[in-house]
């Protein structure tokens, strides 16, 4: 079992794992997950941060993002050549593929910090506010490329109903703006394959040097 950390922010409580995880979180331990936040991962320098919603329940128990199983994110990663081997993150982030983004300068954040069961629970006012949150991440770590992965989401967090999938003429606080699918399975309109065409294109904006396609 899990030992965990337990730490009070303005945004919620936090906690990071002490030892790796070996068994999937129990239902209760989800529930318990409500209003958690996670860990951002920011390697320096900074030069392509993938941007979800906001974390799931999952997510926040195993300190992982995109962690929950049938999340189309880290298959989609390895088939667009971003990761060297398939990333299992049900029980955690593995070491090597955390060693993988911090050389490559490769990020991951959310719009909203805060863990929720679904991502559709985010009150209107929560997105603005994640979206000042994001631009000033932004403005501080200055990534070469954001993408935010939820085109709805990010519409609703800038007020930009013009937005559409792909990259945008403008920057974002000096940073290119690729607004892309978002990778959970309850979007019908993807599959692994067409995430991984957007996600290799935005990297290959980024910079990063990307492995044999899978």
């Amino acid at each position: 079992m899990l030992r965990l950390l337990l730490s009070e922010s303005s945004l919620g409580r936090s906690w990071h794992p002490v030892s790796e995880r070996t068994t999937r979180p129990t239902r209760d331990e989800l529930n318990a997950c409500h209003g958690l936040t996670v860990d951002d991962v920011l390697p320096t320098p900074l030069r392509l941060l993938f941007v979800g919603i906001n974390p799931g329940l999952w997510t926040a128990a195993v300190n992982a993002h995109f962690a929950r199983p049938g999340n189309r994110f880290w298959p989609a990663l390895h088939r667009a050549g971003i990761t060297s081997e398939l990333v299992d993150a049900s029980l955690g982030l593995p070491s090597w593929a955390a060693r993988e983004f911090d050389e490559a300068g490769i990020g991951i954040s959310n719009i909203v910090p805060v863990a929720t069961a679904r991502a559709d629970e985010l009150s209107a006012a929560q997105l603005r506010d994640g979206g000042e949150r994001l631009r000033n991440l932004v403005a501080q770590r200055q990534p070469t490329v954001v993408a935010v992965l939820g085109v709805t989401a990010f519409r609703q967090a800038f007020g930009r109903r013009d937005c559409a999938i792909g990259p945008s003429d403008e920057l974002f606080e000096g940073a290119q703006l690729w607004v892309l699918p978002n990778p959970s399975g309850l979007n019908a309109h993807e599959n692994v394959d067409s995430l991984a065409s957007w996600y290799r294109k935005a990297a290959e904006a980024a910079g990063i040097e990307l492995h044999d396609l899978a």
